[in-house]
């Protein structure tokens, strides 16, 4: 423990080594250590600047390790300072922390320093920062603003109470002690007889004012005498002054009264100015002319001048229930039987209007049924752009009602989508029985022209008549192109179309006729459609106001809220009805448009399933024609009615686009070839290409090419499947030759058409066909020049068993002399007649509709030479300087395969 007289010369020492250099005055110090770490002893001292302002700071002072002198270490101002914790009020512990940035935690030498440095701390805070800091668990007999007596004073206080006590000398006195000390030269040699000399002056002056004092008691007397009579003058106003207040008293209780009668009269004036605002206010807002109650009770809602007139009387009245009454207006007599008249005003005309707009349904009903007739024979809706104008004067009526009769409101809504969905329903399944006959009548032509083509009337009645939910089979179509194999199998002829029997090109012909027409009705029932719907929708949301605020559901999407008799029941109240808001109003425009609509996407599904089972290739037309509106009715309004029914009847499409694809797959799959003939073209690679060109024909410029190009991956790879398969099984046809054909089939259509997303098809199937003609090639070859053949291969394989080449001559199976015996047998007439043999058979093999005959010749004329001249260079290398040469020249050879070309 450090001890008093240690820490004092501490003290003085870092004041005169660290603080004193800096302008710097130790005023606390305390020795501590840091807690749970290894005891090493350091200082913190609290200090203050000389110079103002005054800065306050604690400094962390530690002893140099090389010798017995302090360092400066770590220093903190005191106004970063924000709580210090003595742990224990209570109990001595020297252990304290200080919160600066991060919290330091420090063990004291001693209890009494650790106090002493907290009160310090406290104290320059107090006097300096005025700064709020959390002393916590710290006695509050430290925070007091007294010095405690005791060692600590000279430690931690001492020199801040001679702070305190210091006063710096004035300038004035400054000077005046300079002047003396210059009178007095001897007052620095001689500072005692300075001493004595002021001690003179200082008794020399107290006498002298003390005989001022007695000299002014004459003066002082006088001025007691006239404080005298002044009192006496004081004491004489007062009275004058309650002689005069006694009189004004009766002035002002007269002028109370005047004041009283006043501010009564004020009042009353007040009042009767609010009661005639009041009055003016209720005859403003709450009455009614005659010519509107009139015009509410009788009006005429049939001409254009009645029905203006009945609007601005309706909106009129609407104001006047509207009207925000001020309390107690309500329990007024003339405001309760204006209210009452009004409530009956309400009520009768609403009960006219519904009752009108009912009557008027009706009657636009009948006119538009009249007219339905003159659009049975062309493939036309009728328009109802007349009722909806006549309708839409009434839609300010209608607003009227939605806010003053929800009721009868969403009655006459109720009313209006039933009849309309009747209506609608009626002329649209017409509508969609014309597309039907029409779209039939194609099928029906081709079976006139082709009488081959399998397709039963009563198949085609029924088709028209009912398909709802078909799923759109693969059989039935009006194509006539049946090849299912190359014998014609009757057996496996199919009645859908196909890659497969897209053979035939007359009733290839006559299909693209009958798809285009197909595809022409399709284009116009969508054309009729879309403006029929976009026209009934904005209707709807003009005449019944759908296009503003949210509000509930239409009473038609809820059914189940009426009771047994069919009535609506009452209103929710408005809090209730805004808090289950249940849509917005697009919402509510599209169930309106569902109910008047429901046919709809059930007559466009019949007749997809329609046009699928007549020829399933019109589901690629139906797609791009539906894809394409499907795009443009999401670009008016993608939440509309009539975008969400043409996107769930794309999905139909796309279904049966995605069957046709199988359909194809699994027909290629099934394809069986003859074992007596040989294959050829297959007929699904004729029937990919003519699907591929019918598909680009139809798609160009198409939203949904992907789907295209989908369906063209899944096709292509089939086909390649396919065409290995009737490869392997073929019997009558060499397979190199049936891959060779097939995949420059595939080549030349891929490289014509140039499907982008088939490049690598392409490529594959350009491969494919070269390694074939070349295998193919090699194959052939070995016929006629076979025991040449198998002579240089015993030669090759001589050499490759390490027989030297200039040794394989001693060989005896390879001597000079069965090599000569060998090539006797090959003379170029001899070899002339084996090419010909040769051509002949490939002839045999190979298609005409490919024409790979002279390409193959051609190859085969290549290989010729190149193994003639690898068989010269086995005989120079293995047989040097025997003169031994084949029978035959090149030049012998180019003529045999020119000549046997010519001829054939």
């Amino acid at each position: 423990m450090t001890n008093t007289s240690t820490m004092t010369a501490i003290k003085h020492a870092l004041q005169r080594d660290i603080f004193t250099p800096n302008d710097e005055r130790l005023l606390g110090i305390v020795n501590v250590c840091k807690a749970g770490k290894k005891k090493k002893n350091c200082f913190l001292c609290a200090t203050v600047t000389t110079e103002r302002p005054v800065q306050v700071k604690v400094v962390k002072v530690k002893k140099s390790d090389k010798g017995d002198f302090y360092k400066r270490q770590l220093t903190w101002e005191l106004r970063d300072l924000t709580e210090v914790d003595a742990k224990d009020a209570s109990k001595e512990n020297p252990e304290f922390d200080l919160h600066f940035e991060k919290v330091y935690r420090w063990v004291a030498s001693s209890t009494a320093e650790k106090n002493s440095f907290i009160s310090c701390i406290w104290k320059l805070n107090q006097r300096y920062l005025r700064k709020k800091v959390e002393f916590v668990n710290v006695s509050s007999q430290l925070l007091e603003e007294s010095v405690p007596s005791g060692e600590s004073q000279s430690v931690a206080g001492g020199d801040e109470d001679a702070l305190d006590e210091y006063q710096e000398l004035s300038a004035r006195e400054e000077q005046d002690i300079e002047g003396m000390m210059e009178v007095c030269e001897y007052a620095i040699s001689n500072a005692e007889a300075f001493a004595e000399q002021l001690s003179r002056e200082l008794q020399v002056l107290d006498g002298a004012n003390i005989q001022s004092i007695m000299a002014s008691e004459k003066q002082v007397n006088i001025l007691m005498q006239l404080l005298d009579e002044a009192l006496g003058e004081v004491d004489t106003i007062e009275g004058k002054l309650s002689s005069y207040e006694e009189m004004l008293q009766s002035v002002k209780d007269q002028m109370d009264q005047i004041s009283q009668s006043n501010r009564l009269i004020q009042i009353s004036n007040t009042n009767n100015g609010k009661l005639l605002d009041e009055i003016q206010f209720l005859v403003h807002n709450m009455d009614l002319s005659k010519g509107h109650i009139r015009a509410l009770q009788d009006g005429d809602l049939t001409s254009p001048k009645g029905i203006e007139a009945c609007i601005n009387a309706a909106e009129a009245l609407l104001q006047c229930m509207n009207v925000a009454l001020l309390a107690g207006h309500d329990k007024l007599m003339a405001v309760k039987q204006q209210q009452h008249l009004f409530t009956e005003l309400r009520d009768t005309f609403a009960r006219r209007l519904t009752n009108h707009l009912n009557n008027v349904f009706v009657h636009q009903g009948h006119d538009q049924s009249s007219t339905l007739s003159q659009h049975t024979v062309e493939l036309t809706l009728p328009k109802h752009s007349p009722l909806h104008r006549d309708l839409l004067r009434y839609s300010k009526l209608m607003e009227w009602l939605k806010i003053t009769h929800r009721e009868k409101y969403e009655g006459l809504s109720r009313t209006y989508v039933d009849y309309m969905s009747r209506l609608y329903e009626r002329e649209i399944k017409d509508f969609f029985e014309i597309a039907k006959i029409k779209m039939a009548g194609t099928s029906k032509e081709a079976k006139g022209k082709f009488a081959t083509l399998p397709r039963k009337e009563s198949a085609l009645k029924q088709e028209t008549e009912s398909l709802h939910g078909s799923s759109g089979k693969l059989t039935g179509s009006t194509s006539s192109l049946n090849k299912l194999s190359v014998q014609g199998s009757n057996s496996r002829r199919s009645q859908s179309s196909s890659l497969l029997d897209m053979g035939n090109m007359s009733a290839s012909d006559l299909d693209v006729a009958d798809r285009t027409k197909f595809d022409k009705i399709f284009e116009q029932v969508l054309s009729e459609l879309e403006p029929l719907c976009l026209a009934e929708q904005d209707f709807i949301s003009k005449f019944f106001k759908l296009q503003q605020h949210p509000t509930v559901l239409p009473p038609l999407a809820q059914p189940e809220a009426e009771d047994s008799d069919g009535i609506a029941p009452s209103r929710m109240p408005p809090q209730a009805e805004h808090r289950h808001s249940l849509s917005s109003d697009k919402d509510m425009v599209r169930l309106m448009m569902n109910k008047v609509f429901q046919s709809i996407e059930t007559e466009l599904n019949s007749l997809i399933a329609l046009g699928d089972k007549i020829d399933s290739f019109h589901s690629l037309y139906m797609l791009v024609k539906m894809s394409h509106h499907v795009w443009t009715a999401e670009n008016v309004d993608p939440a509309s009615f009539l975008s969400t029914t043409l996107g769930n009847v794309l999905v139909t499409v796309k279904r049966n686009f995605d069957k046709c694809i199988s359909g194809q797959i699994r027909q290629m799959e099934e394809v069986k070839i003859s074992k007596k003939s040989k294959v050829g073209i297959l007929p699904f690679v004729t029937g990919f290409e003519e699907f591929a060109e019918l598909a680009e024909t139809i798609f160009r410029n198409a939203e949904r090419r992907g789907d295209l190009d989908k369906a063209y991956v899944k096709l292509i790879r089939a086909v390649f499947m396919n065409v290995e398969k009737v490869a392997n099984e073929s019997q009558k046809t060499p397979r190199d030759v049936v891959m060779m054909e097939n995949f420059h089939h595939i080549f030349s259509t891929l490289s014509q058409l140039k499907i982008s997303c088939l490049d690598a098809e392409r490529r594959e199937a350009k491969h494919k066909y070269t390694d074939h003609l070349q295998s193919y090639v090699i194959n052939s070859l070995g016929q006629p020049l076979e025991k040449l053949n198998h002579f240089f291969e015993g030669v090759e394989a001589r050499v490759a068993q390490g027989i030297r080449e200039e040794e394989v001559s001693y060989q005896l199976a390879f001597n000079k002399q069965e090599l000569r015996k060998v090539i006797k047998e090959y003379p170029g007439k001899e070899v002339k007649k084996g090419l010909d043999n040769l051509y002949k058979k490939v002839d045999k093999h190979l298609c005409e509709e490919e024409s790979l005959l002279q390409v193959v010749w051609h190859s085969t004329q290549d290989e010729f030479i190149r193994q003639y001249k690898h068989f010269e260079d086995l005989i120079g290398r293995c047989y040097p300087g025997s003169g031994i040469t084949m029978e035959f020249t090149i030049q012998d050879m180019l003529e045999y395969f020119s000549s046997i070309a010519q001829s054939h």
